[in-house]
């Protein structure tokens, strides 16, 4: 058994930080109904090129272990259905803009009178209270409102958004954490709750060493590049064939990479503070050495040390690395219209009740029928009347 089997979620999300959320409950074993737009579905679904026999791969990447079932709960026969499989539902999760499911009567307010049990997620930009609770949320205005494009970029260019949506994903992953929690609570209590989870609060609480440091110094952080505020050197650096990462974390480090780097013992250098308040003649002092050797030379040497380093690898050079596969972190899946399908893996190893990636993500209403048959004992005649109707 997975952790979260037994457990029934309703995916009323979209875009990214909902269904990732819901992804990362459906690998660890909880049933995922996702209910979409009749002909349209998640956003996502439209987002590309690329496509694989139609299917948007930024609708794959987030979707499987998932049931689709096509849905207008705007239309009253519609909402009746939804009604009934959130009376079957033990977490609902939504990341509509606050208020427009208050207008349906589908707000936590109104829902928990009738569901007590349930376990009802918002994910919003600025969450329901606050003077700014009425605005949407984006991940790149998260990452630029919240802090982060400040602190990252190189210090003479302008700042800059990271390379993934981060904000959107670790909103998931906080929101993934909040209804396990609500949940392990529910055990105790056999009451259910509402988990708030906005954009904004999830991008501040990555901040974490920065912001201390400005706590404790009153100092607005600056953009160091690579370059680490705290640690030095803890940076990317160019060897003759490219670039590569050195962590020193701490002096033994420092004395280790020295000997391997064979650079003389220098005492303006000798522990972290100095190394710090030195970097603009600590710099060139490592960085003349490395350039002379290739990556493979350092990166060989250095690990053999106990030095951390890494190449910066492209995804060519990350997904031909054997330690992924050792990990399970890729794996296959047989998709409706696409066939094999390679996807991520499961990043949590659980030695006694583990998650897996089980089912490929759906085909849009991919299970409407078989859902409304079987957990709500519709008939085959009044499936196709709903069909008619476009309700579903």
């Amino acid at each position: 058994m997975a952790p979260l089997d037994g457990i029934t979620v309703l995916d009323l999300t979209r875009v990214l930080s909902g269904p990732y959320c819901t992804m990362l409950l459906a690998d660890m074993g909880a049933r995922v109904i996702k209910v979409e737009q009749p002909g349209k579905g998640d956003d996502t679904r439209a987002w590309g090129p690329p496509f694989l026999e139609g299917e948007s791969a930024y609708f794959l990447s987030i979707n499987r272990n998932k049931e689709s079932v096509t849905l207008d709960f705007k239309h009253p026969e519609g909402r009746a259905l939804l009604e009934q499989l959130i009376a079957k539902a033990d977490v609902l999760v939504e990341n509509f803009r606050p208020g427009t499911l208050t207008k349906l009567g589908l707000d936590y307010d109104t829902l928990s009178k009738k569901y007590p049990r349930l376990i009802y997620c918002s994910i919003s930009g600025f969450g329901h209270t606050g003077p700014r609770w009425k605005q949407p949320g984006y991940d790149a205005v998260m990452q630029a409102e919240g802090g982060l494009m400040s602190v990252t970029g190189a210090s003479d260019g302008p700042p800059y958004r990271l390379g993934v949506a981060i904000v959107d994903i670790v909103s998931g992953m906080f929101a993934a954490y909040g209804v396990s929690m609500a949940l392990f609570s529910r055990e105790r209590s056999g009451k259910g709750q509402e988990v708030d989870l906005a954009m904004l609060d999830a991008t501040v609480a990555l901040l974490t060493y920065q912001a201390g440091n400005y706590f404790a110094s009153g100092k607005v952080p600056a953009r160091l590049g690579n370059r680490h505020p705290s640690i030095v050197p803890y940076e990317t650096f160019t060897a003759s064939d490219g670039e590569f990462v050195l962590a020193v974390g701490n002096d033994d480090q420092w004395k280790r990479f020295c000997a391997v780097a064979e650079l003389p013992d220098d005492e303006r250098f000798a522990t972290n503070r100095q190394r710090v308040s030195g970097y603009d003649a600590l710099r060139p002092f490592v960085a003349d050495r490395l350039c002379e050797k290739t990556r493979a030379f350092w990166i060989d040497g250095l690990t053999k040390a106990g030095v951390p380093c890494g190449s910066v690898r492209n995804f060519d050079e990350l997904f031909a690395d054997p330690q992924l596969d050792a990990r399970e972190m890729i794996a296959m899946v047989e998709h409706a219209t696409i066939g094999p399908l390679r996807t991520l893996g499961v990043p949590v190893k659980l030695s006694d009740t583990p998650g897996a990636v089980r089912t490929p993500p759906p085909t849009l209403g991919q299970h409407t029928d078989a859902v409304l048959r079987s957990d709500l004992g519709i008939s085959a005649d009044a499936i196709a009347a709903l069909r008619r109707q476009k309700v579903i």
